[in-house]
Protein backbone atom coordinates (compact mmCIF):
# COMPACT_ATOMS: atom_id res chain seq x y z
CA UNK A 1 0.00 0.00 0.00
CA UNK A 2 1.02 3.34 -0.84
CA UNK A 3 0.89 5.90 2.01
CA UNK A 4 -0.84 8.86 2.09
CA UNK A 5 0.39 12.19 2.76
CA UNK A 6 -1.08 13.22 6.04
CA UNK A 7 -4.02 15.34 6.26
CA UNK A 8 -5.30 18.05 8.49
CA UNK A 9 -8.12 16.94 10.67
CA UNK A 10 -11.28 18.68 9.39
CA UNK A 11 -12.03 22.06 12.17
CA UNK A 12 -15.61 22.59 13.20
CA UNK A 13 -13.87 26.39 13.05
CA UNK A 14 -15.24 28.32 9.74
CA UNK A 15 -11.67 28.83 7.93
CA UNK A 16 -10.24 32.76 7.85
CA UNK A 17 -11.70 34.97 5.18
CA UNK A 18 -9.16 36.62 3.25
CA UNK A 19 -9.03 40.58 3.95
CA UNK A 20 -10.15 41.43 0.06
CA UNK A 21 -13.16 39.62 1.33
CA UNK A 22 -13.67 40.90 4.87
CA UNK A 23 -13.39 44.18 3.33
CA UNK A 24 -15.58 44.24 0.86
CA UNK A 25 -18.73 42.87 3.16
CA UNK A 26 -17.36 46.17 5.67
CA UNK A 27 -20.41 48.11 6.02
CA UNK A 28 -19.63 51.12 4.54
CA UNK A 29 -21.50 55.23 4.49
CA UNK A 30 -21.83 57.42 2.06
CA UNK A 31 -20.54 60.43 4.64
CA UNK A 32 -17.57 58.11 5.14
CA UNK A 33 -15.26 60.56 2.43
CA UNK A 34 -17.66 63.21 0.90
CA UNK A 35 -14.93 65.85 -0.22
CA UNK A 36 -11.78 63.26 -1.01
CA UNK A 37 -9.83 65.62 1.63
CA UNK A 38 -9.24 62.81 4.36
CA UNK A 39 -8.52 59.18 3.18
CA UNK A 40 -11.45 56.46 3.61
CA UNK A 41 -11.85 55.30 6.94
CA UNK A 42 -12.51 51.15 7.21
CA UNK A 43 -13.72 50.42 10.46
CA UNK A 44 -12.31 47.19 11.80
CA UNK A 45 -15.12 43.90 12.43
CA UNK A 46 -17.27 44.74 14.69
CA UNK A 47 -16.70 48.66 15.24
CA UNK A 48 -18.65 51.74 14.57
CA UNK A 49 -18.03 53.37 11.27
CA UNK A 50 -16.43 57.01 12.95
CA UNK A 51 -18.39 60.16 11.71
CA UNK A 52 -17.86 62.71 14.20
CA UNK A 53 -14.45 64.85 14.18
CA UNK A 54 -13.51 63.40 17.81
CA UNK A 55 -14.28 59.52 16.37
CA UNK A 56 -11.85 60.51 13.48
CA UNK A 57 -9.18 62.00 15.66
CA UNK A 58 -9.61 65.81 14.32
CA UNK A 59 -9.17 68.75 17.04
CA UNK A 60 -8.94 71.97 14.45
CA UNK A 61 -7.58 75.08 16.82
CA UNK A 62 -10.12 77.78 16.30
CA UNK A 63 -8.99 80.92 18.66
CA UNK A 64 -11.39 81.59 21.25
CA UNK A 65 -12.23 85.01 21.92
CA UNK A 66 -9.57 87.32 23.22
CA UNK A 67 -7.36 85.51 21.35
CA UNK A 68 -4.28 86.80 19.03
CA UNK A 69 -5.11 87.35 15.44
CA UNK A 70 -2.82 86.38 12.58
CA UNK A 71 0.03 87.82 11.81
CA UNK A 72 -0.89 91.60 10.72
CA UNK A 73 -4.05 91.62 12.26
CA UNK A 74 -4.66 93.11 15.79
CA UNK A 75 -1.85 94.89 17.52
CA UNK A 76 -1.20 96.43 20.97
CA UNK A 77 -4.29 96.98 23.03
CA UNK A 78 -6.54 94.68 21.10
CA UNK A 79 -6.24 91.52 22.56
CA UNK A 80 -9.71 91.49 24.07
CA UNK A 81 -11.24 92.14 20.64
CA UNK A 82 -12.55 88.61 19.03
CA UNK A 83 -10.54 87.62 16.20
CA UNK A 84 -11.99 85.58 12.83
CA UNK A 85 -8.85 83.72 11.57
CA UNK A 86 -11.30 81.46 10.09
CA UNK A 87 -13.55 83.78 8.47
CA UNK A 88 -13.54 85.37 4.97
CA UNK A 89 -15.82 88.85 5.69
CA UNK A 90 -15.36 90.42 8.55
CA UNK A 91 -18.27 90.61 10.68
CA UNK A 92 -20.64 93.71 10.17
CA UNK A 93 -19.92 96.35 13.14
CA UNK A 94 -21.67 96.64 15.70
CA UNK A 95 -24.77 98.60 15.30
CA UNK A 96 -25.10 102.15 17.22
CA UNK A 97 -27.53 104.03 18.67
CA UNK A 98 -30.41 104.28 16.38
CA UNK A 99 -28.28 102.74 13.58
CA UNK A 100 -25.99 105.48 13.54
CA UNK A 101 -28.69 108.23 12.63
CA UNK A 102 -28.74 111.65 14.36
CA UNK A 103 -31.22 112.09 17.17
CA UNK A 104 -34.24 113.49 16.22
CA UNK A 105 -34.78 117.02 17.89
CA UNK A 106 -37.69 116.88 20.16
CA UNK A 107 -40.66 118.33 18.17
CA UNK A 108 -43.18 118.25 21.49
CA UNK A 109 -44.20 121.94 21.83
CA UNK A 110 -47.59 122.32 23.56
CA UNK A 111 -49.49 125.39 23.07
CA UNK A 112 -46.65 127.16 22.45
CA UNK A 113 -47.14 127.72 18.86
CA UNK A 114 -50.67 128.43 19.41
CA UNK A 115 -49.63 131.04 22.10
CA UNK A 116 -46.97 133.07 19.66
CA UNK A 117 -49.77 132.89 16.92
CA UNK A 118 -52.12 134.74 19.80
CA UNK A 119 -48.97 137.20 20.27
CA UNK A 120 -48.63 137.94 16.43
CA UNK A 121 -52.28 138.41 16.42
CA UNK A 122 -52.52 141.31 19.15
CA UNK A 123 -49.35 143.37 17.86
CA UNK A 124 -50.38 142.95 14.34
CA UNK A 125 -53.74 143.57 14.16
CA UNK A 126 -53.24 146.66 16.43
CA UNK A 127 -50.68 147.63 14.19
CA UNK A 128 -53.00 147.28 11.57
CA UNK A 129 -55.83 149.26 13.09
CA UNK A 130 -53.55 152.37 13.84
CA UNK A 131 -51.94 152.00 10.31
CA UNK A 132 -55.27 152.00 8.45
CA UNK A 133 -56.66 154.82 9.83
CA UNK A 134 -53.30 156.96 9.77
CA UNK A 135 -53.61 155.48 5.74
CA UNK A 136 -56.99 155.73 4.64
CA UNK A 137 -58.61 157.43 7.40
CA UNK A 138 -60.44 154.39 8.31
CA UNK A 139 -62.22 153.60 11.81
CA UNK A 140 -62.21 157.05 12.18
CA UNK A 141 -59.17 158.00 11.65
CA UNK A 142 -57.15 161.38 10.30
CA UNK A 143 -56.42 159.70 7.01
CA UNK A 144 -53.06 160.75 5.32
CA UNK A 145 -53.92 164.90 4.97
CA UNK A 146 -54.70 164.61 8.81
CA UNK A 147 -51.28 162.66 9.82
CA UNK A 148 -49.22 165.13 8.05
CA UNK A 149 -50.77 167.76 9.79
CA UNK A 150 -49.89 166.18 13.62
CA UNK A 151 -46.46 165.23 12.72
CA UNK A 152 -45.94 168.87 11.72
CA UNK A 153 -47.56 170.34 14.93
CA UNK A 154 -45.38 167.78 16.73
CA UNK A 155 -42.21 169.01 15.72
CA UNK A 156 -41.47 166.26 13.64
CA UNK A 157 -39.17 167.11 10.18
CA UNK A 158 -39.24 165.75 6.73
CA UNK A 159 -42.75 165.40 6.78
CA UNK A 160 -43.58 163.44 3.46
CA UNK A 161 -40.70 160.79 4.39
CA UNK A 162 -42.04 160.46 8.42
CA UNK A 163 -45.34 160.10 6.80
CA UNK A 164 -44.46 157.45 4.73
CA UNK A 165 -42.58 155.53 6.96
CA UNK A 166 -44.65 155.85 9.77
CA UNK A 167 -47.78 154.20 7.68
CA UNK A 168 -45.66 151.77 5.94
CA UNK A 169 -44.22 150.37 8.89
CA UNK A 170 -47.49 149.99 10.80
CA UNK A 171 -49.49 149.02 7.92
CA UNK A 172 -46.75 146.48 6.21
CA UNK A 173 -45.44 145.65 9.24
CA UNK A 174 -48.63 144.94 11.19
CA UNK A 175 -49.97 142.91 7.87
CA UNK A 176 -46.36 140.61 7.85
CA UNK A 177 -46.22 140.41 11.49
CA UNK A 178 -50.36 138.92 11.33
CA UNK A 179 -49.19 136.29 8.55
CA UNK A 180 -45.48 135.37 10.11
CA UNK A 181 -43.99 136.52 7.24
CA UNK A 182 -40.09 137.81 7.05
CA UNK A 183 -41.26 138.20 10.82
CA UNK A 184 -38.11 139.38 12.44
CA UNK A 185 -38.15 142.21 9.72
CA UNK A 186 -41.24 143.08 10.84
CA UNK A 187 -41.52 143.25 14.21
CA UNK A 188 -38.18 144.95 13.93
CA UNK A 189 -39.91 147.88 11.99
CA UNK A 190 -42.58 147.95 14.13
CA UNK A 191 -41.03 148.26 17.27
CA UNK A 192 -38.76 151.26 15.79
CA UNK A 193 -42.45 152.83 14.83
CA UNK A 194 -43.32 152.46 18.25
CA UNK A 195 -40.33 153.54 19.81
CA UNK A 196 -40.15 156.50 18.26
CA UNK A 197 -44.11 157.43 19.48
CA UNK A 198 -42.50 156.45 23.10
CA UNK A 199 -40.00 158.98 22.46
CA UNK A 200 -42.12 161.43 20.71
CA UNK A 201 -44.91 161.36 24.06
CA UNK A 202 -42.19 161.34 26.36
CA UNK A 203 -40.89 164.86 25.03
CA UNK A 204 -44.33 166.28 25.32
CA UNK A 205 -43.72 167.07 29.05
CA UNK A 206 -40.58 167.50 31.12
CA UNK A 207 -39.70 164.13 33.53
CA UNK A 208 -40.51 160.64 33.07
CA UNK A 209 -43.85 160.04 31.44
CA UNK A 210 -45.06 156.24 31.53
CA UNK A 211 -48.79 157.18 32.50
CA UNK A 212 -49.28 158.86 28.72
CA UNK A 213 -46.34 156.32 27.18
CA UNK A 214 -48.02 153.07 28.82
CA UNK A 215 -49.83 151.88 25.70
CA UNK A 216 -46.51 152.88 23.39
CA UNK A 217 -44.32 150.78 25.86
CA UNK A 218 -46.49 147.51 25.76
CA UNK A 219 -46.37 147.55 22.15
CA UNK A 220 -42.45 148.30 22.19
CA UNK A 221 -42.15 145.46 24.71
CA UNK A 222 -44.59 142.83 22.58
CA UNK A 223 -42.67 143.45 19.17
CA UNK A 224 -38.79 142.59 21.32
CA UNK A 225 -40.34 139.56 22.60
CA UNK A 226 -41.62 138.46 19.43
CA UNK A 227 -38.33 139.33 17.61
CA UNK A 228 -36.66 137.16 19.68
CA UNK A 229 -39.04 134.26 20.08
CA UNK A 230 -39.94 134.06 16.34
CA UNK A 231 -43.27 133.50 15.24
CA UNK A 232 -43.83 129.80 16.18
CA UNK A 233 -44.75 127.00 13.95
CA UNK A 234 -48.33 128.23 12.53
CA UNK A 235 -46.82 131.21 10.66
CA UNK A 236 -45.01 131.38 6.79
CA UNK A 237 -42.25 131.30 8.22
CA UNK A 238 -42.71 127.78 9.54
CA UNK A 239 -39.75 126.20 7.67
CA UNK A 240 -37.46 128.81 9.12
CA UNK A 241 -34.80 128.43 11.99
CA UNK A 242 -36.09 131.30 13.31
CA UNK A 243 -39.97 130.40 13.48
CA UNK A 244 -38.98 127.86 16.31
CA UNK A 245 -35.47 128.28 17.43
CA UNK A 246 -34.07 131.64 16.94
CA UNK A 247 -30.80 132.53 17.94
CA UNK A 248 -28.25 135.20 17.67
CA UNK A 249 -29.54 136.47 14.49
CA UNK A 250 -32.68 137.48 16.05
CA UNK A 251 -30.40 139.29 18.92
CA UNK A 252 -29.03 140.92 16.13
CA UNK A 253 -32.66 142.21 14.53
CA UNK A 254 -33.23 143.70 18.10
CA UNK A 255 -29.98 145.47 18.63
CA UNK A 256 -30.67 146.77 14.85
CA UNK A 257 -34.39 147.73 15.63
CA UNK A 258 -33.04 150.29 18.52
CA UNK A 259 -30.44 151.35 16.37
CA UNK A 260 -32.84 152.50 13.47
CA UNK A 261 -35.47 153.87 16.58
CA UNK A 262 -32.61 156.00 17.22
CA UNK A 263 -31.33 157.24 14.38
CA UNK A 264 -34.82 158.09 13.14
CA UNK A 265 -35.64 160.07 16.53
CA UNK A 266 -32.15 162.03 15.88
CA UNK A 267 -32.71 162.67 12.19
CA UNK A 268 -36.34 162.92 11.46
CA UNK A 269 -37.06 165.00 15.15
CA UNK A 270 -34.66 165.20 17.60
CA UNK A 271 -34.46 166.49 20.75
CA UNK A 272 -33.53 165.43 24.70
CA UNK A 273 -37.13 163.59 25.62
CA UNK A 274 -36.64 163.54 28.99
CA UNK A 275 -36.30 167.17 29.25
CA UNK A 276 -39.45 168.66 27.35
CA UNK A 277 -38.88 168.77 23.35
CA UNK A 278 -42.42 170.67 22.75
CA UNK A 279 -42.93 174.16 23.81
Amino acid sequence: MTDKPNQTPESNEPPEKSAQETTSHAATSPFDNPTGEFPPVRPEPGKQVPHTDDELGLDPEVPAAGAAGPAGVGGPGEADAPTYAFATIPPAPAATAENGRKRRRDTRRGTQDLGLLGLRLVIGLTFLYHGTQKLAGWFHGPGLDGTRQMLEQGGWKHIELSTAMLTISEVGGGALVVLGLATPLAAGALFASIADAWLWKQGMAPGFQYKTTELEAILAGLAAVLILTGPGRLSFDRNRGWSTRPAWGSFVVLVLAIAAAIGGWLVLHGGNPFVGTID
